[in-house]
């Protein structure tokens, strides 16, 4: 999902406005540290919010390289509480770790993003219309299980996996295995959209409902209606993304 960094590098942010990832950090660095105030955390807490607030409203921009060492010298922390942030952030999908660069913001497009929605919506939707029919109380039983462990789970890396098995359970009777692998590398593809969206919107926009209603619709064979709300669920999702962007681009000026 994410751009070959060769092409990260030539994306743009050669400006003033957005050093290149071989720039130094340190100015924007510690405007960051300044702004995010006392530090009422844990030193790895401290670090994970200030640079969680940068890549989110853009300050840190995709593709800039978060070096270890500048980041203990600026924080005034050392190298433990920083890796441990940075593997935090991996996980939440705002930060990719790349050979021979280390850690480097990540590049989340919304073209690439609203085009794998566009994927979905066809595909997904053709799946779960023809699996209903043939979906097992076993089968709606584990989706419901699927559910109550994304509730329960704290881990924004497992996340994405619940979410795809959840889906992938509902689908999995369609009779049709092309179709159904070719929607397994969409929500793979997805997965990191996904972690971005809930760090930046929070666990509530998880849209738990939706998932309920759609096995309940489907428990009771009423094609149409959980095709709507699969519909719905996926154009939902496209829309809060498009909503967090343009606010992004209305804070920053369009920078």
């Amino acid at each position: 999902m994410s751009q070959d960094p060769a092409a990260r590098q030539s994306s743009g942010h050669q400006s003033s406005e957005h050093p290149s990832p071989e720039h130094r950090t340190d100015g924007l660095l510690a405007s960051l540290v300044a702004a995010e105030g006392a530090r009422a955390k844990t030193a790895t807490e401290f670090v994970e919010a200030t640079l969680k607030k940068g890549i989110l409203t853009g300050a840190l921009p995709a593709g800039m390289a978060l070096r270890q060492e500048e980041l203990a010298r600026e924080f005034g922390l050392s190298r433990m509480p920083i890796r441990e942030a940075l593997r935090q952030l991996e996980a939440q999908a705002l930060i990719d770790f790349l050979p021979h660069k280390g850690a480097v913001v990540t590049e989340i497009s919304l073209d690439d993003a609203l085009d794998i929605f566009a994927i979905r919506r066809a595909l997904e939707t053709a799946a779960f219309a023809l699996s209903i029919a043939n979906l097992r109380p076993d089968d709606l039983s584990r989706a419901i299980e699927t559910i109550a462990e994304i509730d329960a789970e704290a881990d924004p890396a497992r996340l994405g996996h619940l979410n795809r098995q959840f889906h992938m359970t509902l689908y999995a009777c369609a009779g049709r295995p092309k179709l159904l692998a070719l929607i397994e590398v969409q929500l793979a593809s997805y997965d990191r959209y996904l972690r971005f969206h809930l760090s930046a919107r929070g666990r509530e926009h998880m849209a738990q409902d939706e998932h309920r209603a759609m096995v309940e619709a489907a428990a009771a064979r009423d094609v149409a209606t959980a095709v709507a709300i699969l519909e719905r669920h996926i154009d939902t999702a496209a829309e809060a993304l498009k909503q967090f962007y343009a606010a992004r681009e209305a804070i920053s000026g369009g920078a």
